[in-house]
């Protein structure tokens, strides 16, 4: 965490990016940005309704913006689970920041997810939740600077693990 002043957090929804990213801000007294909240803030909708109104290429678009013109330092930045979709904009996090991926299996997602619909997914037609797992996993580890794996792990065993993991860089 030397040169790169941010700690940027992406994975699968589910993974605990927000629920993480609050807790280990305040261990390491970082700042904390949320950008699925910085993109309801703008657009005054939620997820799931600029989903549905927009479709997913416009919401990936303006959630691709919105992670581009994020200018913090000392700061804990939870990106959305489709981030990874726009690379330039990944790159400009990646500039800024270490990249730690929250890695969940298949099985441990989607046992947490739920109702994805109710939850703002961007699900690709004619996918299903195993399809989008298996696009997104290799684009985590692509830009992922530190893939920590939480199956199985507390919210405080997934904060401490994210913390060493940092440490260790």
């Amino acid at each position: 965490m030397k040169k790169k002043s941010n700690v940027i957090l992406i994975g699968m929804p589910t993974s605990g990016k927000t629920t993480i990213g609050t807790e280990l801000s305040a261990r390491i007294g970082y700042g904390y940005i949320d950008s699925d909240s910085v993109i309801v803030a703008r657009q005054g909708k939620s997820l799931r309704d600029l989903i549905a109104t927009l479709g997913n290429e416009r919401y990936l678009d303006i959630e691709a913006q919105v992670n581009s013109q994020i200018a913090a330092e000392r700061c804990v930045i939870a990106t959305g689970g489709s981030a990874v979709y726009r690379e330039s904009a990944v790159q400009k996090l990646r500039d800024n920041g270490t990249v730690v991926y929250l890695k969940l299996s298949f099985e441990e997602m989607s046992k947490r997810l739920g109702d994805y619909k109710a939850r703002g997914v961007v699900l690709k037609e004619g996918f299903t939740l195993k399809d989008m797992y298996d696009e997104r996993v290799p684009l985590y580890e692509k830009h992922a600077d530190i893939i920590v794996e939480l199956d199985g792990m507390s919210i405080e065993e997934s904060v401490n693990a994210v913390a060493e993991a940092l440490q260790c860089r």
